[in-house]
């Protein structure tokens, strides 16, 4: 067996390292040698997990409104794609993967000057900067799914549907849940990898208007450290059953009980609670890029797979949409037989045959 060496470039945010370290583990699986190489952000997230070899080159994005600024990025950028140029010279890898963000830039881009090929990944509806600008000279486009928007249709030839890249253990998700739901709403809600502190000041007050309502519900909620005391008291003091945690890696423990998410709409937490059959309303995340968020939102809305509401009407709507649901849970038994209709079960299996076509191929022009 070749024991292929594949780097995985992948920008700061937990949308683009979380699937790079599921594919790590992946391939490591199969023997073999993966190196996720990112910023600081991204080392935050990765430093904790064992087994898993880390490189960090400091990168940034383009501040193109502050003239100071976008020339101190630019020699930040630049000085990446040298370090980035050393590093793959004296450990050249088969294939570099691109999973996205500004920090993948400066080594795809090196990997293209030393003659190494590479791929892109995109898990959202609606290409990232970072990717668009990579695209015309990648080797191939793997993306999640085919409605992806902002790609020049010269680029279609590159384009393969792979899935999109989530856990293993979300893959293997059996569901422990009683196909009969009880009285109580269990609601999880989830802020990301950042922790999403407009939930813990706004979120609360809506719970309060439920409990005068009467409607039975249990909360568990995500919040930021400094939230944890503040939230504990009002909860306590407005008798609302609940559990507070902070960021964890693994958070299956909370789907086997929960009957509903209220979540942002990253890609990658989309992905998890369609393929975990779990209903949830999405609150798109108002500054994300080119507002992606919005549109993956939507687009699985229109499947009939989530609820959607906009940050802007989260203290009008949320407390209407939860009522509704308490009285007719029909709603969410609805929505899981529209997310049973989709499947990320063979994304691995795809990426590796992909990932292997173009080394083969590499190596057979080089002989």
């Amino acid at each position: 067996m070749n024991l292929y060496k594949i780097f995985l470039a992948a920008g700061g945010s937990g949308g683009h390292i979380f699937p790079a370290y599921s594919l790590s583990k992946y391939l490591m699986k199969k023997k073999r040698k993966v190196t996720i190489i990112t910023d600081k952000r991204g080392f935050k997230f990765l430093k904790n997990y064992s087994g898993i070899k880390i490189k960090t080159i400091i990168s940034s994005t383009i501040f193109k409104n502050n003239p100071i600024k976008f020339i101190i990025s630019i020699t930040i950028i630049f000085s990446a794609i040298l370090n980035s140029l050393i590093f793959l010279f004296f450990n050249r890898p088969n294939i570099v993967i691109g999973m996205g963000g500004y920090s993948s830039f400066p080594i795809c881009i090196a990997a293209k000057f030393l003659g190494i090929p590479f791929a892109i990944y995109e898990n959202n509806l609606l290409i990232g900067k970072t990717n668009k600008y990579l695209l015309p000279f990648a080797e191939k486009f793997f993306i999640s799914n085919i409605d992806i928007k902002g790609i020049n249709y010269k680029y279609d030839r590159k384009i393969i549907k792979i899935r999109n890249i989530v856990r293993e253990e979300i893959l293997n998700y059996i569901s422990k849940k009683k196909n009969k739901r009880t009285n109580t709403l269990n609601i999880l809600i989830l802020g990301g990898s950042q922790g999403a502190k407009i939930f813990g000041e706004k979120l609360p007050l809506i719970f309060k208007q439920c409990k005068k309502n009467n409607i039975n519900f249990k909360i568990t909620q995500q919040c930021q450290i400094n939230q944890n005391k503040t939230l504990g008291k009002f909860y306590q003091s407005n008798k609302i059953k609940f559990k507070i945690f902070n960021f964890k890696k693994n958070i299956l423990e909370y789907f086997k009980k929960v009957d509903l998410v209220i979540t942002r709409s990253g890609s990658s937490i989309i992905s998890e609670l369609i393929n975990c059959r779990i209903p949830f309303i999405a609150i798109p995340l108002p500054t994300a890029s080119d507002n992606h968020q919005l549109l993956n939102a939507k687009y699985f809305e229109k499947k009939g797979c989530n609820f959607v509401i906009e940050e802007k009407d989260l203290e009008t709507k949320i407390f209407p949409l939860i009522k509704l649901i308490d009285k007719d849970k029909s709603l969410l038994n609805r929505i899981i037989k529209k997310q049973e209709m989709f499947s990320d079960k063979n994304v691995f299996k795809n990426i590796e045959i992909e990932i292997n076509n173009i080394i083969h191929e590499k190596n057979r022009h080089r002989k």
